[in-house]
């Protein structure tokens, strides 16, 4: 029965750009297979594995969610539809470029910019304060440690007591100094230092993302690392 079921979701998701209506899971497995992706987008999900990294977060079709520094709108795509109907998808620094173009079209109309749509940090402000849960995925490492404070408490000001901040990076050694080849990676246990100093408290890590074979030695754009990197994936919740 399930086999017969998949073609037919298929079927229905590519030819709709209707909102979805379902479990969140459900709603993140249609979204994968709509045609808003292209096919790039589609050949990184066995790498990024977005239904498990999402289950593990706890998110919920019901949510209040915020996404920090979408980029081209990877999880964007998958995250607006899954939202659309029962929850909220909010997007904060470096949204001008979707703002003009994926967020004009359904089913991503309903999606809100909030805050800074550049990457001002100073006194940042996500402009709500009922949040069920902040995500970020490979972005800490951009950040020096004034605007990763700023950004951290920000997170913490935005959720409510018992919401989730969930971060996902490129891993650095522990305690390895800044390199040439080094620079797009994060030391996850000072990324855990960082954020509890905020306020949080650490629930959980996860291994979704561990890779044996990446020595942590190279930038992580090489053609040996790129899809292949080591990515610590962090599970954080503001205190209730």
């Amino acid at each position: 029965m399930h086999k017969l079921l998949i073609p037919f979701l298929v079927a229905t998701t590519l030819s709709s750009t209707t909102t979805l209506a379902g479990t969140f899971t459900d709603n993140i497995k249609l979204a994968m297979v709509s045609e808003a992706r292209t096919d790039k987008e589609k050949d990184r999900d066995r790498n990024r594995k977005p239904i498990k990294t999402l289950d593990f977060f706890g998110i919920k079709e019901d949510m209040k969610v915020l996404e920090i520094i979408p980029g081209g709108g990877w999880y964007t795509k998958l995250l607006a539809p899954a939202l659309r109907d029962k929850g909220q998808l909010y997007l904060s620094l470096g949204t001008k470029r979707l703002s003009e173009s994926l967020l004009t079209e359904k089913p991503f109309d309903k999606v809100k910019a909030v805050g800074p749509v550049d990457y001002k940090l100073d006194k940042l402000d996500f402009e709500v304060t009922d949040l069920d849960a902040v995500l970020t995925f490979r972005n800490y490492h951009n950040f020096d440690e004034k605007e990763r404070t700023n950004i951290n408490l920000a997170a913490f000001a935005a959720l409510k007591p018992g919401g989730v901040y969930g971060v996902v990076d490129h891993t650095r050694r522990h305690m390895q100094k800044k390199n040439d080849e080094n620079g797009r990676r994060f030391d996850p246990v000072l990324a855990i230092k960082e954020i509890q100093q905020a306020g949080f408290t650490l629930v959980d890590y996860s291994n979704l993302h561990y890779k044996l074979d990446d020595e942590l030695r190279f930038e992580v754009g090489r053609k040996t690392v790129s899809g292949n990197s080591d990515r610590f994936t962090l599970l954080f919740k503001k205190p209730e």
